[in-house]
């Protein structure tokens, strides 16, 4: 099973968009005070919590019994957040000390996960039935992407999460899809390289260009000087709000080209060979204004969309080592660093083989996923003749194993 989050907008009439204000406000408040009692008890832990909060959360807070649940998870859910980053080392020095020594304090609309019990959903009529503060709010209208509807529909299981961002009202649910069952024989493989000038280019000759992303890119790096310059707080609230606007149109973009790559080989019988692009920043070496486009680009985020979309599609994904996909010539096999006369052109200093430098190295790629799926997959057989009666049992034993 693999696990996915679809999101769906919701359109409340006035009275329902005030109801559900309301709620966010009244559970984060309801959450402040749980998270303050875990503190001064020392009780992080859902069971022992509880003993300290169910019933004020029920009494005097006003909320429900199964809301008053999902508020006391949520307040020790994030305590666990951070007891876990700080003992994976992410959280150090000063940050961890800061992060730990007081309460988790949750903004006033900060999101709220609804179970079945406290929220429902009406596909047929794409409505939602919701537990607020002022009632059960039934009728609540809900739209999204026809596909992505469907899979609502069909999948969904467990807690949604009602989000308010910018005025605008969204519930965002958990999916559990089953993965296809992967092809064992694909006829052959496809070869995907990463790069910044053009974000991915394939054995096959297709190229997906980040012009467009990069100039947009660009031009939030100079809001972004700017608005650090200032350092004014409306400026860092800017600031935070552009850093999501750009994620968000970064991960679009990954999302469509990984989409495109996996369709082409589902379609196609083929499976998908991509690099092991770990440690890129810390491994190449490249001119400041390179750099910062280097270290900004999200090479995993793409390849992790890629793995989990080919895996639902039961298309195989081989990762490769990316040592000199870029330099290597596909034909004769000669390594050299001038085999790159610039950054997008090949030419071969022994064969002569010339050519758009990202498709080599997909072609590259494409090559050691065919070798490296054919030596994971073919069974070792040894071809030494058996031993003669008598033979010792230590040489018995001795040979491939």
């Amino acid at each position: 099973m693999g696990k996915q989050v679809v999101q769906v907008k919701l359109l409340p009439t006035p009275e329902q968009a005030a109801a559900l204000a309301a709620t966010l406000r009244a559970v984060n408040e309801a959450a402040n005070w749980t998270s303050a009692t875990a503190f001064a008890h020392g009780v992080p832990r859902e069971y022992a919590l509880r003993q300290h909060t169910y019933a004020q959360l029920k009494a005097e807070r006003g909320l429900g019994a199964q809301v008053a649940q999902l508020v006391i998870k949520k307040a020790c859910h994030a305590y666990a957040a951070i007891a876990s980053l700080v003992k994976a080392g992410r959280l150090q020095g000063k940050r961890a000390a800061k992060a730990t020594s007081k309460p988790v304090i949750f903004r006033a609309d900060a999101a709220q996960a609804f179970d079945d019990r406290c929220l429902s959903w009406d596909h047929g009529a794409r409505t939602v039935s919701i537990w607020t503060v002022a009632g059960r709010m039934r009728g609540i209208r809900f739209i999204g992407h026809p596909d992505q509807l469907k899979v609502l529909e069909q999948h969904r299981r467990g807690e949604s999460d009602l989000v308010c961002r910018k005025g605008s009202w969204f519930l965002l649910a958990t999916v559990d899809i089953t993965d296809a069952e992967a092809n064992a024989d694909p006829v052959d493989f496809i070869g995907v390289d990463m790069g910044i000038v053009n974000i991915a280019t394939t054995s096959d000759g297709d190229n997906h260009c980040g012009a467009g992303l990069r100039r947009y890119r660009k031009r939030m790096a100079k809001v972004r000087a700017e608005l650090q310059a200032k350092a004014t707080k409306s400026a860092k609230k800017k600031l935070k709000a552009r850093s999501r606007r750009e994620a968000q149109a970064v991960k679009d973009t990954n999302h469509r080209i990984a989409k495109q790559l996996v369709t082409v080989a589902e379609r196609t019988g083929r499976g998908i060979g991509i690099e092991d692009l770990a440690g890129i920043r810390d491994r190449v070496r490249l001119p400041a204004a390179q750099r910062g486009e280097l270290n900004s680009w999200s090479f995993y985020q793409l390849q992790k969309f890629i793995a989990y979309k080919a895996k639902r599609a039961g298309v195989p994904v081989v990762v490769i080592d990316a040592r000199n996909t870029s330099r290597a010539c596909p034909r004769c096999g000669h390594i050299s660093k001038a085999n790159r006369p610039n950054q997008a052109s090949f030419a071969c200093r022994r064969c002569g083989l010339a050519g758009p430098a990202d498709q080599v190295a997909a072609i590259n790629i494409r090559d050691r996923a065919r070798t490296t799926w054919a030596f994971v997959n073919t069974p070792n057989v040894a071809d030494t003749p058996q031993p003669a009666a008598g033979t010792s049992d230590k040489l018995r034993t001795f040979g491939p194993g």
